[in-house]
């Protein structure tokens, strides 16, 4: 009962609504920029901006690999950022705690919320993706990095299978915006203390002098779905994400856990 009231009051928000809207608007404004444009030939752009014209299956593809640097995890920050912080800002998270649910069951469910908006969030990208580029270019059969040529309905799999490691590269994510949202009750900075971090992780992931540093940061591995993309299929990325997120959720799962439970709540 008190994740569907969760669910159904953060997915009511005029904020997540927007900001899914959004989200959808990404995969739209990739494939009209290439249809009315020469940029899918130019060689230029994102990668497997050029493959679109010639299957608008790649379109979706196409928008999770530019909205997973920025766009998701801004989104990200704001709901997980807002999960504690925002009811102390309200003065309701005094009130939540009133109720037979413990603090621990409400972080649990808070966190619950935010990863299903990590799921809503990624699925919105997909599903607008494959839309528009069913609407606007050929859906052909596409050619994988192995080389191998598989039909719509096998990529179908592979756009699901791509969706399923975009949650799961957030979720490491949500865990450190709840962490921060124990901290404070200033919902604003929370989110933005979390999208920050988030940045900082991929600068820090792109400097060679930090190498060493690099396979331990959360965003290491949120581009590394290039195995999805081959015949068979290679589950090594996917198997090296989830742990990688998995150290993520718990040590600052943990940490949020001990703050709420310590914490004086006074609002």
């Amino acid at each position: 009962m008190l994740l569907a009231s969760e669910l159904g009051t953060l997915f009511r928000r005029v904020r997540t609504i927007a900001m899914l809207g959004a989200l959808a608007l990404v995969p739209i404004l990739i494939a009209v920029a290439v249809k009315v444009t020469t940029a899918g030939d130019s060689g230029r752009g994102p990668a497997f901006l050029d493959q679109i014209t010639q299957n608008g299956l790649f379109v979706a593809f196409t928008a999770l690999v530019v909205s997973i640097p920025l766009f998701l995890p801004m989104t990200v920050g704001v709901v997980a950022g807002d999960t504690i912080a925002g009811e102390a800002s309200h003065g309701t998270l005094r009130y939540l705690l009133v109720a037979p649910s413990g603090r621990l069951r409400l972080l649990a469910v808070k966190y619950a919320g935010a990863a299903a908006f990590c799921l809503a969030a990624t699925s919105v990208v997909v599903v607008s993706g494959v839309i528009v580029g069913a609407l606007l270019f050929p859906v052909r059969d596409v050619t994988l990095l192995s080389g191998d040529t598989i039909g719509p309905g096998d990529f179908a799999i592979r756009c699901v299978l791509l969706a399923g490691y975009v949650v799961l590269s957030l979720l490491g994510l949500s865990a450190i915006g709840l962490f921060i949202s124990t901290l404070t009750s200033v919902p604003v900075g929370a989110m933005a203390a979390t999208i920050v971090l988030s940045a900082v992780s991929q600068i820090l992931d792109n400097l060679p002098q930090l190498e060493a540093i690099q396979p331990y940061l959360f965003s290491h591995l949120w581009l590394g779905f290039g195995d999805l993309l081959r015949q068979p299929i290679s589950w090594d990325s996917y198997g090296q994400n989830a742990l990688l997120q998995l150290g993520y959720v718990t040590v600052f799962g943990g940490a949020a856990v001990w703050r709420f439970l310590t914490k004086d709540v006074l609002s």
